[in-house]
């Protein structure tokens, strides 16, 4: 497991954003962990978060890109703070793009997108908090698309959660053979348990077990 990605898993643990008990997820799923990206609110959290992501994004998908759009609303915050880290750690320049949950259509900036416009020829990556049925790329993708003739390089998020999308197949697999883009985590939560290892109690290995039993996606 690469460094980078021990250390997020200490981050997320400390910056109390992944969380392990009973929780109900939006899908309806009762789960024995929970990340919350919103939970990242220093200053210093959020400047280590942006590094983060930027280490994934360079070492999965590279550098020739010009454009990260993170979908309303968390995904705002991500972008701005991932593309500071693309120029202060690698020097690269790219641009950030978010959409809006209502159009604007007053002021200097109208429409629907908040940030760069997008423009034909514009390689984009995508950048999220988490994945867990894709519905926020069902309604995010056709808007990026229709706003321009994009080549949309890739989508990362910050955890893959590894549990069933709509089959049997992980959400992240499910969007990228529907959009036809590659997909990538930071860190998977296989990778998680793996690395703490004793660090969680019988009790919580036999309920994450459970729930993998049910919600385990079979396909990656």
């Amino acid at each position: 497991m690469n460094e980078y990605k021990q250390e997020f898993i200490e981050f997320m643990l400390a910056s109390d954003v992944l969380k392990f008990g009973d929780f109900t997820l939006k899908s309806g799923r009762k789960s024995p962990f929970f990340m919350n990206a919103g939970a990242y609110v220093t200053g210093e959290q959020l400047k280590k978060l942006g590094e983060f992501y930027a280490k994934a994004i360079v070492d999965t998908y590279g550098l020739d890109f010009d454009v990260l759009f993170g979908p309303a609303y968390k995904g705002i915050p991500l972008a701005v703070v991932t593309a500071i880290a693309l120029h202060t750690l690698y020097g690269k320049e790219v641009r950030y793009c978010s959409d809006r949950k209502e159009a604007k259509d007053h002021g200097a900036d109208k429409g629907k997108f908040l940030g760069t416009k997008l423009k034909d020829g514009d390689r984009v990556v995508m950048i999220e908090d988490v994945t867990t049925s894709g519905k926020s790329m069902e309604e995010t993708v056709p808007k990026v698309r229709g706003a321009a003739n994009v080549d949309i390089v890739g989508l990362m998020v910050s955890l893959n959660r590894y549990e069933k999308g709509k089959g049997n197949k992980t959400a992240l697999k499910e969007i990228s053979e529907l959009y036809g883009f590659p997909t990538a985590a930071i860190v998977s939560m296989p990778e998680v348990i793996e690395y703490l290892g004793d660090r969680l109690d019988d009790d919580l290995k036999a309920r994450i077990d459970a729930y993998y039993q049910e919600y385990g996606a079979t396909e990656d």
